[in-house]
């Protein structure tokens, strides 16, 4: 992916310096509630459960300073450049249908944060709130899609990114609150689905954006696609759930199947249009 030499955003809020991630005494309580994060996520809970769960600790005298190494500054850098990419290209399709687009704020982290959907976790993985209109990501996160989900490449990193900032379309355009009121006329099994259906629109937008970035700026180079493809496959819900249940359940999806996940990308990415991401009224995912 060619992103060095290009412009990074102002956007990106680094909050990986107000304090350091400690395990919470014995777990008990705390390990409980960050599971219920978990699910409300759409993450699968047992993942916090296994690591004992972690409370951000931003002052006090067991709180140590941030030092990141130089990776974790390359990274930052490289997502500050991915941000800035997504407005370049979200700026100009929004100009296009008369309309403005409110870029989001990107926030780094380490451990735990603060968010005004809740507590954050790393275990949880990268995720977008609705109601401050920020992504937030623990660039430890990298490591695990290379070595735990076995997904490296930087364009495989900057899928990520985009998929986040995918959410943040979907919440300016009013998709993410229609959705938020029908799952809560509906039972689990179907606000599940609707969950799938966000997520998969969410690749597809992120498609989208890999189509732009492309077309008009050069971004990627051999190999990309397939990177961001195999992240893709990485995360689905099927997978992940056989890797740490060893079997699945899909009336508990809520993100969509490997499967699914590459197709949304590859429909996004194959004309770059937002109309082919319409998820919701497909015959099938």
């Amino acid at each position: 992916m060619r992103w060095q030499g290009r412009r990074g955003s102002r956007n990106v809020e680094d909050r990986r310096r107000s304090g350091i991630a400690r395990k919470a005494g014995g777990g008990g309580i705390g390990v409980i509630v960050l599971a219920l994060v978990a699910i409300y996520f759409g993450v699968d809970p047992s993942i916090v459960l296994n690591r004992g769960g972690t409370l951000l600790e931003g002052s006090g005298s067991e709180s140590q300073p941030y030092r990141p190494t130089p990776e974790e500054e390359r990274l930052a850098d490289f997502v500050s450049v991915v941000l800035a990419d997504t407005e370049d290209t979200w700026n100009k399709l929004f100009e296009q249908v008369g309309r403005r687009y409110q870029e989001p704020k990107l926030v780094l982290f380490s451990g735990s944060v603060k968010s005004a959907c809740g507590l954050g976790q790393a275990a949880m993985g990268p995720f977008y709130c609705p109601a401050d209109q920020k992504a937030y990501i623990d660039l430890s996160f990298y490591k695990d899609l290379k070595l735990r989900h076995r997904a490296p490449g930087d364009f495989a990193q900057a899928y990520v990114i985009a998929h986040e900032i995918g959410h943040h379309v979907q919440n300016l355009l009013g998709i993410s609150k229609e959705v938020q009121h029908l799952q809560q006329r509906v039972g689990r099994a179907e606000s599940n689905a609707l969950s799938v259906k966000l997520e998969l629109q969410a690749d597809c937008l992120s498609g989208v954006w890999a189509h732009d970035a492309n077309r008009t700026r050069q971004l990627l180079e051999t190999g990309d696609v397939e990177e961001a493809l195999n992240a893709a496959s990485a995360i689905g819900d099927d997978r992940l759930q056989k890797q740490t249940r060893g079997y699945v359940t899909p009336e508990s999806f809520t993100h969509g199947t490997s499967a699914q996940r590459v197709f949304w990308f590859k429909t996004g990415l194959k004309k770059g249009e937002i109309n082919d991401c319409n998820t919701f009224a497909a015959k099938r995912l």
